[in-house]
């Protein structure tokens, strides 16, 4: 009796074995159903998915206000989006794109924290099968590995600010400018510096000294402001490539009673230099979509999963608006994609 019951257990323990390993080779075949196991092209619906959104910093405005854009789109399909901090550092932006993997991401919207930072980036979302949006700022020049690239149009602004700046600065009696970069390690950076350079010699203007940011911070665009006036007292020029070199510029402009005696003009757009162009002490804006950055990300993001076609590379124009064009229907209409009604006032 005992000999008949063991080979009975033994019989029994085989077959729960096999069905438990039979159980555990349905649920890996199906995925458990788990948004992870979604691929590019594949998804009938983009509801539910994970998106992990990339900050070089968030805090710099800029990138919330992408963040705002982001959120903005990704709550008109269903998509749970959760934002990942990099502090500039290019190790601290590797690990949270593989931490947002690990938690099943489905798609990735970055705002890398250089273009030279993402080739690591995007190895490892395309060994995950992960698509990629960038949003504001490229990725290294050759690369192919991404979804879609929104940014500004960034040569063609450089152009049109060098110009702006150039016949300013002519009318305030010189031509020599000075610059407030960006770091030149940024492909936008570099688009603005040539189509800059490019006007400035065409148009007879000389650019004295660029100062790259490091932080982006206002204060450091008032430390780099002070050093350029007093290397250069005699520039009637100032162009900046961002809204704190402007609004940094704006105030070493008014403590030193240099306003309208040198022409300002700066890119992005925020509430702070909003009222600085009204009160002429910046002559001219060329505002950036941050937020139309976030949505259009997102865009393509969701057309790669549903298999719809994406566009490569999306250069968003940056409009010039000036005091006498800020109320104006068109400069109202860019502004509330450049940032939220939550930052500030538009007018």
């Amino acid at each position: 009796m005992r000999s008949t019951r063991s080979r009975s257990t033994r019989r029994s323990r085989r077959s729960f074995a096999l069905s438990a390993t039979a159980l555990a080779a349905v649920l890996a075949a199906a995925g458990c159903q788990d948004s992870s196991s979604v691929a590019p092209g594949q998804a009938k619906t983009v509801k539910g998915l994970k998106l992990a959104y990339l900050a070089p910093s968030l805090d710099i405005s800029y990138w919330q206000w992408v963040y705002s854009g982001v959120q903005q789109e990704a709550r008109k399909h269903g998509i749970k989006v959760t934002q990942y901090n990099a502090n500039n550092s290019p190790s601290a932006q590797l690990a949270n794109v593989k931490t947002a993997i690990s938690a099943g991401a489905d798609m990735i919207v970055i705002g890398p924290v250089s273009s030279t930072s993402t080739p690591p980036v995007l190895a490892a979302a395309k060994a995950a099968k992960v698509p990629v949006s960038f949003a504001g700022i490229g990725p290294q020049p050759g690369a192919t590995d991404y979804t879609s690239a929104i940014t500004a149009d960034n040569y063609r602004t450089g152009v049109e600010e060098g110009s702006f700046v150039c016949k300013e600065a002519k009318q305030r009696g010189g031509n020599k400018v000075g610059m407030l970069s960006l770091p030149q390690d940024r492909e936008n950076a570099q688009k603005y510096l040539r189509g800059a350079r490019e006007s400035f010699d065409r148009e007879g203007c000389k650019l004295v000294q660029m100062l790259q940011a490091r932080t982006l911070t206002v204060s450091e665009a008032v430390s780099q402001t002070n050093d350029l006036l007093t290397a250069h007292p005699d520039i009637t020029g100032i162009y900046g490539m961002h809204d704190g070199a402007g609004t940094g510029a704006a105030k070493v402009l008014k403590t030193r009673g240099l306003v309208g005696k040198i022409a300002l003009a700066t890119a992005d757009g925020s509430p702070t230099t909003v009222a600085l162009l009204k009160e002429g002490v910046i002559q001219g804006l060329f505002l950036q979509e941050a937020v139309g950055q976030g949505i259009q990300a997102v865009t393509q993001d969701v057309n790669a999963m549903l298999g719809k076609p994406t566009t490569k590379n999306i250069p968003l124009v940056e409009p010039l608006v000036t005091t006498q064009t800020l109320n104006s229907p068109e400069a109202q209409k860019v502004l509330r994609r450049t940032y939220p009604p939550s930052a500030g006032p538009y007018n």
